[in-house]
């Protein structure tokens, strides 16, 4: 699992422990469907099973080596943190008719809209009876993240305000859907590990950041990739008449020779295989990419600059290479 995680473990007593603690949540994150019926069973198990980067929970683990990485609440945390994750993707799925996640069909299309939306439902809880037993300040906190996540989800889908930047728009979503989970796990980590206050709040102000690199990484590449480096097929964004980073910045930017690209990004049908592959042919050219690469190099030197106020111990140089690699990661 930790190979999966682009963070810079060079530290061998560190690798050690966050793969030990990887394992814990692997196993916890498959014992809350114990008590569920089948169909519920077989549902939750379907993304738990389907694996991923467990990016957040190893986050959490990194985070609680500033203080006692073997404080009992830390592996609790991550679950929770993992759990309500999980949730929202039950949710997105449904949101976006997708067929498809981590390579497997995805629960909406396998079982239906109802029993995926249940699924993410009972997820929820079972992160919610986990944080119940961490204390009222897991529980505020993770109210707090809830209402960030719903608010930056209905936001993305009503769009801009009138005579809102859509720019402007753009990042408060990814700021409030992405940045917020990312966001709580650093401070759970920290809090949960028991360093001092101040620390706590740089980590929560470190992966905000990481956070919201990492979503800008992930735009761009979903352009600039030739392959399926992002996840995804490239330009599956586009495709589906999502307005990301750099077709936002294709949009802004005036140049004599773009007028075809905005025409295209502008109204054009770009599920036509054509039509979509003359648009990302033009913007992979555009200046509307190194507009995107810049902003993600603003927030990566943001992330970096509160992981440098942290104490000098090992984690720290894991989150240093982790604000590197989300701007490498794109080319």
């Amino acid at each position: 699992m930790i190979t999966a995680f682009p963070a810079d473990l060079r530290d061998s007593a560190l690798a050690a422990e966050v793969l030990t603690g990887l394992d814990q949540v692997e196993d916890a994150l498959r014992d809350v469907t114990a008590n569920a019926g089948e169909l519920l069973a077989d549902a939750a198990r379907h993304l738990i099973d389907a694996g991923g980067k467990r990016f957040r929970a190893t986050l959490v683990l990194l985070a609680a080596q500033f203080g006692d990485p073997r404080a009992p609440k830390v592996v609790p945390a991550a679950v929770a943190i993992e759990l309500t994750h999980l949730a929202t993707l039950y949710h997105d799925d449904v949101m976006d008719e997708a067929v498809m996640r981590r390579g497997h069909p995805s629960a909406n299309s396998r079982w239906g809209n109802t029993v995926a939306i249940l699924t993410g439902d009972f997820l929820f809880a079972c992160a919610s009876r986990i944080l119940a037993d961490l204390g009222r300040d897991a529980i505020r906190i993770q109210a707090e993240t809830f209402t960030r996540l719903v608010t930056g989800q209905v936001a993305e889908t009503v769009g801009p305000r009138t005579g809102q930047d859509p720019l402007e728009h753009y990042l408060s979503v990814v700021s409030d859907k992405t940045a917020s989970l990312i966001a709580t796990a650093g401070r759970f980590g920290a809090m949960f590990g028991g360093a001092p206050a101040s620390v706590v709040r740089r980590m929560e102000a470190a992966c905000d950041a990481i956070g919201m690199a990492w979503q800008l990484a992930d735009d761009i590449l979903d352009v600039a990739s030739e392959s399926l480096q992002s996840g995804k097929t490239p330009g599956t964004d586009l495709r589906e008449g999502v307005r990301t980073l750099p077709v936002l910045h294709a949009l802004r930017l005036a140049s004599g020779d773009s007028s075809r690209l905005r025409e295209l990004l502008s109204g054009a049908d770009l599920t036509d295989a054509r039509l979509h592959a003359e648009a990302l042919s033009l913007l992979r050219a555009h200046p509307a990419m190194g507009a995107a690469r810049a902003d993600l190099r603003t927030w990566a030197d943001e992330a970096r600059a509160q992981v440098l106020g942290l104490p000098d111990v090992p984690a720290r140089r894991a989150f240093e290479s982790l604000c590197e690699y989300a701007v490498e990661r794109t080319g």
